[in-house]
């Protein structure tokens, strides 16, 4: 009887994954062995597919006995490696989950499998996320694919607007995660339903292509190196050089008119016209409220629902000099008690 036996470390599919060494044990308990061929002790140590051993023996009876094994033996890991199943959202950053795919190849037993993962979160610039590949022997190897990755958009806060001489404002802040602001108008330029008018790292936009009256609607992102964006919304009427009310405004109080400064004027004509001029006045200040009842050349008026235009001239000097600016504008109410 002719037994193999095999010193080694077993892996998987009949496969060795160290050295390995065999022998025989030949015994016959009814007859002598006269003689053996191939029954040497021999250890394999490179790899190999499949190297056949065969030993012989024969007893003093002409018997033989003969018993061939094959070793396959691989000792090397497989090669791997691993991607992202795509590439990065915008400038080198994951900004929501990827997966990773590992592959890899083995010259002797060949490759078995290799694993998947796949990543969304926690952020982090130097994410690691690791897979393995393995053989048919059973061989192991370790990959690893290093990513950058972030899903959170950055903070807008603070965001407000306010309406000047012919111009909007729109100011803003922002958390140090955001690379750039972009500010969108709706309407937009040129009469486009939304236009950008802004892109930088300003905390504040003046927008001086307005109209006066015309309601404006500013959209405000915040974007991150990861193209991960927030979003805000603000709106404004446009004025000229007559502030409040708005043109076109529905009043149910006599109001207070405001408008914009000029420079060395030392006082205000504002006219009051419905239908015909009848009212004017000389303040010293940028507003004038309007009162309920009053008298002018002789007449006497009170506010009534009706449409009122006014104008505003800045003064220069003295009131009896008479020294007026160019008109700085006018606007409509309409007066609703």
């Amino acid at each position: 009887m002719v037994t193999p036996r095999y010193f080694g470390t077993l892996g998987s599919n009949g496969w060795y994954t160290s050295n390995v060494t065999l022998n025989w044990t030949v015994s016959d308990p009814e007859s002598v062995i006269t003689s053996t061929a191939g029954c040497e002790t021999i250890t394999f140590s490179a790899d190999t597919a499949g190297v056949l051993r065969t030993c012989t023996a024969v007893s003093d009876g002409g018997t033989a006995s003969i018993t061939s094994k094959t070793i396959k033996l691989d000792k090397t890991p497989p090669a791997a490696s691993g991607a992202p199943e795509r590439g990065p959202d915008a400038n080198g950053w994951y900004n929501r989950p990827v997966g990773i795919t590992f592959s890899g190849a083995d010259a002797t037993s060949g490759l078995g499998s290799c694993s998947s993962a796949s990543y969304g979160g926690p952020d982090n610039a130097a994410v690691v996320v690791g897979g393995t590949c393995a053989d048919k022997a059973g061989n192991v190897t370790t990959a690893a694919v290093a990513l950058k990755y972030d899903g959170t958009a950055p903070t807008l806060f603070a965001v407000t607007s306010k309406s000047g001489n012919r111009l909007a404002d729109v100011s803003w802040r922002m958390s140090s995660d955001t690379a750039v602001v972009e500010v969108f108008r709706a309407p937009g330029l040129n009469g486009q339903g939304e236009t950008p008018v802004y892109r930088g790292t300003q905390t504040g936009f003046r927008d001086t292509r307005v109209v006066p009256g015309r309601r404006y609607e500013y959209r405000v992102d915040a974007v991150d190196q990861a193209a991960n964006r927030a979003e805000t919304k603000v709106q404004v009427t446009a004025t000229g050089a007559l502030f409040s009310p708005l043109p076109g405004a529905v009043v149910a109080a006599p109001p207070t008119l405001t408008w914009a400064p000029v420079k060395r004027a030392s006082y205000y004509n504002v006219l009051l016209m419905r239908g015909r001029k009848i009212l004017s006045a000389w303040p010293a200040s940028t507003s004038f409220r309007l009162p309920k009842a009053w008298t002018y050349k002789g007449r006497h008026y009170r506010m009534r629902p009706g449409v009122y235009r006014w104008y505003v001239w800045p003064g220069f000097g003295r009131v009896t000099a008479g020294r007026y600016g160019r008109l700085l504008g006018g606007s409509t109410f309409v007066y609703r008690p």
